[in-house]
């Protein structure tokens, strides 16, 4: 198959796993098993609140801590699965969260909830930074921005239909029905793991740790230029997940339910873009691709940008219009930087997931509470989107400045035979 690397030993018959649509399947249940998750709850937040006698704020920790499980599970899960393999440490983390749904389903205190869920994160999100490992064990440099945005085009699709189906749950047969049948979707998801995932990762090198790794990584110019510049690109995101609601609902006069419907148009844009990305991905190289993000992205942030400034897009449609071009492009710079972060170090592919998961979610939580205090602190929409000015600017520098530019086509065998040849002189 066009953009395979080749058979890792151990991986009996992996290729033809490779070919198949069973493959795509399992990459986009283990990626999407944690988020999918996460929204399921988000509508029966007021009747938990309810249930268990707590303020809304308590309950609300049983979708800001399963964030925090999320961000450390990479952190952990990632250089894991580079010592271990990532069959055993995917298996592993599944284990977790089937056993902490179960827990869920079973609390009878919030505090119990929300430890269960914090688990649940911390299980669930080893999909997430295995399944770019994977995806590098598996495909050719250019080709692993196109397979990750067509996981994430998948994925999204469910996502996108979560919060309906926990509501929908909810109102049928209760909240613990939400978690009854994420126990079932995460141990289907363990049982087709176990049954159909081959070990990708390749052999690595007896002197290979954890520390080693991390070391390499942080000393590579490539590495922290593409982690930073899909980490920052990622940001915007969230600077407007926190800032939107207060703009439009306090702002603008509208009704929470229609803040809901703009806010899926974001989401839909990003779906396009990964939609276009998984089309040009395999004709064009990571740095083509990223910097014809960055371009659309700096464009449509200036375009709204120039609309606060004249005031014109105090209506949703606008800034909902001009945001949506952003979201486009951010599709394109977030899964070529994630590729080339990943390419970095292909023997470290986990702990340089993990490295980039964790500063997304991490920062990422607090990008999103410094948003939603300019769009709550406002009386215009022009502090919001200048700070989505500022980072699409800071996007571009990363990649001018620190990502080293690609004068030649480098193959996976000229950097091998490079490193010998350094190893040889040391």
């Amino acid at each position: 198959m066009h953009g395979v690397v080749g058979k890792p030993p151990g991986a009996t018959d992996s290729h033809a796993v490779v070919t198949s649509k069973i493959m795509l399947l399992m990459l986009v249940a283990m990626t999407g098993v944690a988020p999918i998750s996460l929204y399921m709850l988000v509508p029966a937040l007021p009747v938990l609140a309810t249930t268990f006698g707590g303020d809304i704020a308590v309950a609300q920790m049983t979708v800001s801590l399963y964030m925090v499980g999320i961000a450390c599970s990479q952190l952990i899960m990632g250089p894991l699965s580079d010592k271990f393999g990532r069959r055993p440490v995917l298996l592993a983390g599944l284990a977790l969260m089937v056993a902490a749904s179960v827990g869920c389903s079973l609390a009878q205190t919030l505090p119990q909830l929300i430890a269960a869920r914090f688990l649940q994160a911390l299980g669930g999100a080893t999909g997430m930074v295995v399944s770019r490992a994977i995806i590098r064990d598996l495909y050719s440099r250019d080709r692993i921005s196109s397979m990750i945005s067509l996981v994430i085009a998948v994925m999204m699709m469910a996502q996108m239909l979560s919060a309906l189906v926990g509501g929908l749950l909810e109102t049928a047969f209760g909240w613990r029905a939400i978690f009854y049948f994420i126990t079932a979707a995460s141990l289907s998801v363990a049982v087709l793991i176990a049954l159909a995932l081959p070990e990708t990762r390749g052999e690595r090198s007896e002197s290979s740790s954890f520390r080693g790794d991390v070391g390499k990584l942080i000393r590579n110019r490539a590495f922290i230029g593409y982690v930073l510049c899909q980490v920052l690109a990622s940001q915007i995101i969230f600077m407007f997940a926190g800032g939107g609601p207060y703009i439009v609902v306090t702002q603008m006069g509208r009704t929470t339910a229609e803040y809901g419907a703009w806010f899926a148009t974001t989401g839909f844009a990003y779906l396009i873009g990964n939609v276009f990305c998984v089309r040009f991905a395999p004709r064009h190289s990571l740095e083509k691709l990223i910097w014809f993000g960055l371009a659309v992205q700096f464009g449509g942030a200036l375009l709204n940008l120039v609309l606060s400034i004249a005031g014109i897009n105090q209506a949703p449609l606008w800034l909902f219009g001009t945001q949506m071009i952003v979201m486009v492009a951010n599709a394109f710079v977030m899964n070529n930087a994630a590729a080339g972060a990943i390419s970095a170090r292909p023997e470290a592919a986990g702990t340089a997931s993990g490295a980039m998961g964790f500063l997304q979610q991490g920062i990422g939580a607090l990008v999103s509470q410094f948003g939603a205090y300019l769009g709550g602190h406002s009386t215009t929409t022009l502090p919001l989107t200048a700070a989505i000015f500022a980072l699409s600017i800071a996007c571009v520098s990363v990649m001018f400045f620190i990502v080293p530019r690609r004068t030649v086509v480098v193959s996976e065998e000229l950097v091998k035979k490079a490193e010998e040849e350094e190893s040889g002189m040391l």
